[in-house]
């Protein structure tokens, strides 16, 4: 719901500053007084196209904020929470307008694309005017609209979701079948080096393993040679280490005398003797249960021969060929009858269709039934609003192609007849101004309960007519507002006097310039203006008393 308004430098207006409640709000004022001022920068606000000649006189720029209270919009919340622009239950919406016709557009404080907010924007109010968008033109609003009324809407998105899906797996299915001499290359090229590393059947680590295990055997012969010339040093030759050691222990045994200083020595010696020995005797061990195998060596290498060549023909090192093999293994089985093959594809495709088809025909059924409803309720309100012999069609026709499309298996579009006898027509091509905007309000009462945007603003909705249409007028906006908001500008005191809240323009030149002032009316200044509407400048006590009677009595209707 609309709850402030802040229009700074924009026309004649230099600073305007309006509270907004729920219900219906009334503009009313003299021809050119600047009823137009709020209406033109609501719609700004909301994205409409600016003009540099916008900006009051003398003023570097225009600035319109308009704020709203979201906590009942679900569709809005949801859109600020998806673009991280949600601010609890707070949406303000501001446009600046700079001299030079530059244009910037902000969401609670955050720049943001003008696109944005016209996005934002159209689910929180909806703007009937005779120079402004009006969405009761587009083929969406048709739709959108009997959606609610049949309560259709998650089903909608239902079937919108599954169209997606749909869309989704044709597009990769057509991809597939467009590479399909390409994917058949691949698939005998995959086939191929798989089986290739099948055959390697190349294990993690296997290939260091082997590596340590051919520096081994390659240097088999020298290892053996040595060890066994190190067990003649340590204890078999006469001059080995533990022969040497033998005729030092002996020399100083054979000491004349008894040295103590030499005991710790006499015993290094003799362990010395005893761990040659003891080397020598594992050496020889050793040397004859060393296993050089040419053999193994061979297979070893033949081995790493095979690990290297197809390393370097996939140009990968080595150690990553494991890895390599899972994901050809993978593409391979994805391609050749798994999750995207040709196979695959289409009965996945058969079946989200099937699941779509499920989905669109409920949705048609709740449109037409609700269709049928709709016209004979609208025909009603159209009847109070003095347009009996408008007939109003809602045309369900199906679409000309046979795929699935976004919303259904039908296209929807609001139809008229001006006049008995004539074809129903598109409303752009039948109604006029004042026309539309009478059959918009009629729409509007009718789908109310299940309408999700909360602010309807309607600009002279009562062009043409008078007496008691335009007191049915006043009771059908006076109803909406009841369910929602609604703004209107009118020139009608029987509409003017049934609004819940009054707003009053006026203009006033001051030091050679004009400005335009809007101010909140209290009941008996509202009286007084519906008095103005009725009897003009000159107010006598009948045109008091009367326009007094009719605030009364519409401030006690109901419809």
């Amino acid at each position: 719901m609309l709850t402030h308004l802040t229009v700074t430098n924009y026309a004649i207006a230099e600073r305007v500053e309006l509270q907004f409640q729920a219900g219906m709000t009334a503009l009313t004022g003299e021809t050119g007084a600047g009823k137009s001022i709020v209406l033109d920068a609501l719609g700004l606000a909301m994205g409409g196209r600016a003009d540099a000649g916008a900006v009051r006189h003398g003023a570097k720029r225009a600035d319109i904020t308009a704020s709203f209270n979201v906590s009942r919009i679900d569709e809005a919340r949801t859109w600020l929470a998806d673009h991280e622009l949600d601010d609890e239950n707070d949406c303000i919406l501001r446009r600046t307008i700079s001299k030079d016709g530059r244009s910037r557009a902000y969401i609670n404080g955050q720049p943001c694309p003008l696109a944005h907010l016209k996005e934002l924007g159209a689910l929180l109010m909806d703007i009937h005017s005779q120079h402004q968008h009006q969405s009761l033109l587009r083929k969406d609003t048709h739709r959108k609209l009997v959606d609610e009324f049949a309560g259709a809407l998650p089903l909608a998105d239902q079937t919108r979701a599954a169209w997606k899906t749909w869309q989704q797996i044709r597009d990769a299915l057509e991809k597939r079948r467009q590479n399909a001499d390409e994917a058949e290359a691949r698939l005998q090229l995959l086939r191929y080096q798989v089986e290739e590393l099948d055959r390697l059947a190349l294990e993690g680590g296997e290939q260091a393993q082997l590596e340590a295990e051919q520096e081994q055997l390659g240097h088999a012969e020298s290892v053996m040679h040595r060890s066994h010339q190190a067990a003649l040093l340590c204890s078999e030759d006469d001059n080995s280490a533990a022969s040497l050691l033998r005729q030092a222990l002996n020399q100083l045994e054979q000491l004349p005398i008894e040295v103590p200083a030499l005991a710790d020595t006499l015993q290094m010696l003799n362990e010395a003797q005893i761990q040659a020995a003891e080397a020598g005797d594992n050496l020889r061990r050793f040397v004859e249960d060393y296993d050089a195998d040419p053999a193994r060596l061979a297979e070893v290498e033949e081995r790493l021969s095979a690990i290297y060549q197809l390393a370097r023909k996939h140009r990968v090192p080595p150690e990553e060929l494991p890895e390599l093999h899972r994901k050809l293994s993978q593409e391979l089985a994805e391609l050749d009858g798994g999750a995207g093959s040709l196979e695959q594809l289409e009965a996945e495709l058969e079946e989200r269709r099937q699941t779509y088809q499920t989905l669109a025909t409920q949705l048609s059924e709740a449109r037409q039934k609700a269709a049928a409803t709709l016209d004979l309720r609208i025909a009603e309100e159209l009847q109070q609003l003095s347009m009996p012999s408008v007939q109003f069609v809602t045309r369900l026709s199906s679409n000309s192609h046979d795929e699935p499309g976004p919303h259904g298996q039908e296209d929807i579009e609001f139809l008229v007849s001006a006049n008995p006898g004539q074809p129903a027509r598109p409303l752009a091509k039948v109604a006029s101004g004042g026309e539309l905007s009478r059959i918009s309000l009629a729409i509007q009462v009718v789908v109310a309960q299940t309408s999700t945007t909360p602010t309807l603003v309607f600009d002279e909705v009562d062009v043409g007519i008078g007496g008691g249409t335009a007191e049915v007028v006043g009771r059908l906006l006076r109803t909406l507002g009841g369910n929602g908001q609604v703004l209107c500008v009118t020139h009608l005191p029987q509409v003017a006097a049934q609004c819940h809240q009054h707003l009053f323009v006026s203009k006033f030149t001051q030091k050679d310039a004009t400005y335009s002032r809007i101010e909140t009316l209290g009941d008996d200044e509202r009286i007084n203006e519906v008095a103005r509407m009725l009897g003009g400048v000159d107010m006598t006590e009948q045109t008091i008393a009367h326009a007094r009677e009719m605030f009364t009595k519409g401030q006690a209707t109901h419809h």
